[in-house]
């Protein structure tokens, strides 16, 4: 089932000095079905962040439609947004977004606590959650006190603890050594074959071979994608880094 369909987006900003327009996505489409696990690559400045924070619901299109689960984000009133974030999406950002005076656990729960969530229920998705991700030795202590892969899976914890739609990633790997990020990686391969539908922005060709599909954006637009299908992780980042080499060599390889 389609979860998320995005229809010919387009998004232009307007300089602050001089008043130019700066195209930062032009036409893209592509959609994402439940329980998939898509990887977003593309140079600096091609649009992939514009297009996260769409799809997050940060910023809105200057045309076209977002689509989740069948209803458009792009005309969520301002005032219903956060709660839309909060029932709908996790985040899992590259810095973590930790509240240094909140324990690991408060952390975690937060998104709970602000939905209202009773103490009860809390507790019944924390403690599995926590057990799965292999943090419930550190939930008492502070994001100071833990390394940087452990903030990150509390990072994780807390986007997964709402039970969301799609769990958006950016950069979840920029901030980690490579044994903490190949410990994410794995983790999010665990939850992605449990049913959790992900999408990853990425510079990482290593983080994207990951994934089940990777979709490249160029100049505003998606350039290719290409489908893990029976390729093991190794097959899919040759072809991940050989697809790169063209992008940023000009090249017209497209899907």
């Amino acid at each position: 089932m389609k979860l998320l369909d995005v229809k010919n987006v387009k998004k232009t900003y307007t300089t602050r000095f001089g008043g130019n327009k700066v195209q930062a996505l032009r036409n893209v489409s592509f959609s994402v079905e439940e329980g998939e696990y898509v990887a977003i690559m593309g140079e600096s400045g091609s649009g992939k962040t514009t297009l996260l924070n769409i799809l997050a619901s940060l910023d809105k299109p200057t045309g076209g439609d977002v689509m989740l689960n069948g209803k458009s984000i792009v005309g969520i009133r301002e005032k219903e947004i956060a709660e839309f974030r909060r029932n709908n999406l996790g985040f899992v950002f590259q810095d973590f977004n930790l509240l240094d005076t909140f324990s690991i656990q408060d952390n975690i729960l937060l998104p709970l606590v602000l939905s209202k969530v009773p103490y009860e229920e809390m507790n019944k998705r924390l403690l599995p959650l926590a057990k799965q991700l292999g943090i419930e030795a550190i939930l008492k202590k502070y994001p100071y006190e833990v390394s940087g892969g452990q903030k990150q899976r509390a990072a994780a914890a807390r986007a997964l603890i709402t039970n969301p739609k799609l769990v958006l990633a950016d950069e979840p790997t920029g901030a980690l050594d490579s044994r903490s990020a190949d410990q994410l990686l794995d983790m999010f391969s665990e939850i992605n074959e449990e049913g959790q539908t992900i999408l990853m922005v990425t510079h990482s060709a290593r983080a994207a071979s990951h994934a089940g599909r990777v979709l490249f954006i160029k100049d505003g637009e998606v350039y290719n994608q290409i489908y893990k299908g029976n390729m093991d992780s190794e097959e899919l980042m040759h072809q991940i880094n050989n697809t790169l080499t063209v992008l940023m060599s000009g090249g017209e390889e497209r899907e």
